[in-house]
């Protein structure tokens, strides 16, 4: 045949597009065509695509070529076409045939999906994505052939129809039935994923509150604001938080994987709680996503986890005026002028700053070096509405020499049983946790009697707080009163969480 036809598929942020690889080889000059928006790594698959084949002892048709990834108005990126490229020419040029009882025919590849990347020796390469791709497939009638590199990485997964091919000979002798490709195995997801943590809650001395909101903040899912002066555990209490965490649920572990794959970052079942820690140096695209074709960022590494920004005002404010959205709504859209690309970020933000420039105002030992002007201008980087987002804010003061006589806090393993314990509830009780309900779950699940809307009004007219902080700060309560055992939001737990919310500057 002149013509044949090769299933694969395209990434646009997580979602899957499914395209038909189209290869003509006709009459002409020799000439190699690849249409339908490819980018630069597709073009360049020209090369790679001619040398594999050579090298895999066929023959490279003395034709013009055309290939064209339908649907063309598409953008497509990665060497994830180079396999089905070569299949499409080997199957248009006749190189490929099943041996039947009425003679040779092509094989019948429609109900198979292609994904990989060829070396120049016909060897496929490990492909980023192969996850995510895989993972779009569980209720469609397909068979997917990915590099067996990718596949060995997903054995845990145990998807049937995933199948790992090592070379461009390998595919076609499947599809000649000369020899069946088979995938990877290895022992299941472990249900509940990996706890183990190399930092414990035990390590910290004294900072009982600062441990109690942490212990919080797991609890209810509640995002972290921790400020203070330099050394006095900020970033020893952030890198404990994910060890307070439930492990994660196999579908989870898969969500986090596949984002973590796309990237080409290494993945080990069980999957544990994610935590990231970028720099302040960062960029904007490598923490909440962009490029030319939009990668995940940071915030999107961190999903189904925790999102550590220490020395928060020293990052861009475009950055932390960024994070706004998906604070909110738990995913990142990046739009450009041809697509949106959308990007899960459902993390537990805890961030972590100094008081002011020099760091020692509020120490109760050093003098700060800063006027008024300065620390105001310094604080104010943090905007209102992002604040407002905040659910615990706590200002940290040094022990100085009663450090050594403060008892340590719990192992974080007791504390993680607490905290699991306490989500079950939530989850059983409204179907998610304290800080994702809503307004009307917010009034049947955290109402408030005639004296806990008294202290309300009393703090509203004291800090001014926004309808958005008053929502988080009735969030906070139920969590309170959750830890407390109790069913009724009291006065006593509507004032614990004031407490939580420090008001920066008094």
């Amino acid at each position: 045949m002149s013509l044949a036809v090769v299933h694969s598929c395209n990434l646009v942020g997580l979602q899957v597009q499914p395209i038909n690889v189209e290869v003509h080889v006709g009459a002409g000059l020799p000439a190699f065509h690849i249409v339908g928006l490819p980018d630069t790594g597709i073009r360049e698959s020209r090369e790679r695509v001619r040398s594999a084949i050579l090298s895999s002892g066929y023959e490279f048709p003395a034709a013009r070529i055309t290939v064209n990834l339908a649907p063309a108005d598409l953008p497509k990126a990665s060497g994830r076409f180079d396999l089905p490229i070569a299949l499409g020419i080997l199957l248009a040029s006749g190189q490929i045939a099943v041996q039947t009882e009425a003679g040779p025919r092509p094989p019948q590849v429609e109900h198979l999906f292609f994904i990989g990347e060829l070396s120049l020796t016909g060897v496929l390469l490990d492909t980023p994505g192969c996850l995510a791709i895989a993972l779009s497939f569980k209720q469609a009638q397909h068979q997917l052939i990915v590099p067996y590199a990718s596949a060995k990485k997903l054995a845990a997964v145990q998807l049937p129809y995933l199948l790992g091919a090592s070379s461009l000979s390998a595919v076609v002798a499947h599809l000649q039935k000369q020899a069946a490709l088979t995938a990877p195995t290895c022992a299941p997801i472990i249900k509940g994923g990996a706890t183990s943590q190399q930092s414990c809650l035990s390590d910290i001395r004294g900072q009982s509150l600062a441990c109690q909101a942490l212990e919080i903040a797991a609890s209810g899912g509640h995002h972290l604001l921790l400020a203070g002066p330099p050394g006095v555990g900020k970033t020893m209490l952030a890198q404990r938080l994910p060890g307070l965490l439930p492990p994660l649920t196999a579908s989870r572990q898969l969500e986090v994987a596949a984002i973590r794959e796309l990237l080409g970052e290494p993945v080990q079942w069980p999957v544990g709680v994610p935590f990231r820690a970028p720099h302040h140096s960062s960029s904007r695209a490598a923490i909440i996503g962009g490029g030319l074709i939009p990668k995940p960022g940071e915030i999107s590494l961190a999903h189904r986890g925790v999102l550590f920004l220490d020395e928060f005002p020293e990052f861009n404010r475009s950055i932390i005026e960024a994070l706004r959205e998906p604070l909110e709504t738990g995913h990142i859209l990046i739009s450009r002028a041809t697509h949106k690309f959308s990007f899960p970020a459902q993390f537990q933000l805890i961030v972590a700053m100094n008081p002011c420039p020099c760091g020692f105002w509020g120490h109760p030992h050093k003098t700060c070096r800063c006027t008024p002007a300065i620390r105001e201008r310094y604080q104010s980087k943090i905007s209102g509405p992002l604040f407002d987002r905040l659910d615990i804010a706590l200002f940290l003061v040094p022990e100085g020499e009663q450090f050594l006589s403060r008892p340590q806090a719990e192992s974080s393993a007791v504390v993680r049983q607490r905290v699991m314990q306490l989500q079950k509830l939530q989850l059983e009780r409204q179907g998610r946790l304290n800080s994702e309900l809503d307004i009307t779950l917010l009034d049947h699940w955290a109402s408030l009697d005639s004296t806990g809307q008294k202290v309300l009004q009393q703090g509203i007219a004291r800090w001014h707080w926004s309808h958005r902080s008053i929502v988080r700060l009735r969030r906070l309560a139920r969590t309170i009163a959750d830890m407390d055992q109790s069913r009724q939001i009291s006065a006593d737990h509507l004032l614990a969480a004031i407490q939580f919310r420090y008001p920066m500057g008094e």
